[in-house]
C-alpha cells in the first residue's frame, strides 16, 4: 500500500521540472528518489511520471491526478495531526452538543457569546430527553445540557448551575398578591397550563403525588414559551424550572409574576451529560466550562 512518504513525494513532484529539485526539497538522492517513483507506479499499475535525462519530469495525466489527491489527504491528515490530541490553547475540531429544548433560550445563547475558539465548530441539537440520550449514545453528539432529572446510570455528569421549581402567574392573579411563599395547596384549585416534555411533566405530577393532591390541569403545551404566553394572558399557572436571564414578560411583552415554590420542592440542575466512562476532549471540556461561567454571569 502507499505509505506516507509516497504520498509526500506526489504531491511535492508538480512543481518541479527536474528530479534533482524534487530530491532537494524531499531531503532524499535522486536514485531514492526514482526508486520511489518506480514503486509508487508498480502499486499503482501504471506510469505516473515521465523522467527523461534531456527533458527532466513530467507527470502524466493520471500522475497529476494522484498528485491532487495526495495533497488533500495530506492536508486531512495534517488537519487530524492538529485535532487530536489537543494542545492547551489550541483547540480545534467539532463539538456537537444538544441542549433541552426549554432550557435552550435562556443556555444556548449564552454559551455561544464569548466561546473564543474560532477554530472548534460548534454543532447544536435542541430536543428533548427521549431524543438527546439516544443521540449521546450512538456518538452523534459529544454532549447535552439538561435538567439532573430522572438520568440514566450510564451517563456521567457535571454541573453546571443549582435550580428549583418555581410559579409563573399572571400579575394580577391573586396568588401573585401573596407576601410569602406558595405551597401547592395554594395552587390545586387553579388552571395549571403544563409544559408537556417528560422529565419535567412526571416531575410536576410528582410534586402534587407527594402531598396527596392532583392539579386542575387546564392544558398540556409542548414549549415553555407557549407557556409562558397563555399566562400572560391570565388563562392559568405555570411551573418552571428558576433560570438565569429569564425575562419577566411572555413573548407577547406581557408581564409575568414569578413566585418561589414551598417545600415539597426538590432541589435540581442543570447538568452536562457525557456517556460514563468516556473521555471528554478538550474542546468539549472547554465549551462545558464555558456554559458554566456564562450561566453564573447571567443570575
Amino acid at each position: 500500500m502507499y505509505s506516507m512518504r509516497h504520498l509526500e513525494i506526489m504531491a511535492e513532484l508538480p512543481v518541479h521540472d527536474t528530479l534533482g529539485s524534487a530530491a532537494s526539497e524531499l531531503k532524499i538522492s535522486e536514485s531514492a528518489l526514482s526508486q520511489a517513483i518506480t514503486a509508487i507506479e508498480k502499486h499503482a499499475g501504471e506510469t505516473l511520471c515521465l523522467r527523461r535525462k534531456a527533458h527532466g519530469i513530467r507527470l502524466t495525466a493520471s500522475g497529476q491526478h494522484f498528485a491532487a489527491m495526495a495533497r488533500k489527504i495530506l492536508a486531512e491528515v495534517g488537519e487530524l495531526r492538529a485535532t487530536f490530541p489537543q494542545t492547551e490553547g489550541a483547540l480545534r475540531g467539532p463539538v456537537r452538543f444538544g441542549c433541552f429544548a426549554s432550557l435552550s433560550p435562556h443556555l444556548i445563547p449564552a454559551t455561544l457569546e464569548g466561546f473564543d475558539h474560532p477554530e472548534v465548530k460548534l454543532d447544536v441539537r435542541v430536543g428533548t430527553h427521549d431524543e438527546l440520550l439516544p443521540a449521546l449514545r450512538g456518538g452523534e453528539i459529544d454532549v447535552a445540557f439538561v435538567y439532573d432529572l430522572q438520568l440514566p446510570a450510564d451517563m456521567d455528569k457535571q454541573p453546571i448551575y443549582q435550580t428549583e421549581m418555581q410559579v409563573v402567574l399572571h400579575p394580577e392573579h391573586r396568588l401573585a398578591k401573596l407576601d410569602r411563599p406558595l405551597e401547592l395547596a395554594d395552587l390545586v384549585d387553579e388552571s395549571l397550563i403544563v409544559y408537556e416534555s417528560d422529565p419535567s411533566t412526571q416531575h410536576q405530577m410528582q410534586l402534587f403525588a407527594s402531598q396527596g393532591l392532583v392539579p386542575k390541569i387546564t392544558a398540556s403545551v409542548p414549549q415553555m414559551i407557549l407557556v409562558a404566553a397563555m399566562v400572560g394572558r391570565g388563562l392559568g399557572y405555570g411551573l418552571l424550572m428558576r433560570r438565569p436571564n429569564n425575562a419577566e414578560v411572555s413573548i407577547e411583552g406581557r408581564p409575568l409574576a414569578f413566585r418561589e415554590l414551598k417545600a415539597p420542592n426538590y432541589p435540581n440542575a442543570v447538568v452536562a451529560i457525557t456517556p460514563k466512562g468516556v473521555q471528554i476532549p478538550a474542546r468539549v471540556q472547554a465549551l462545558i466550562d464555558h456554559c458554566t461561567c456564562a450561566m453564573a454571569e447571567s443570575w
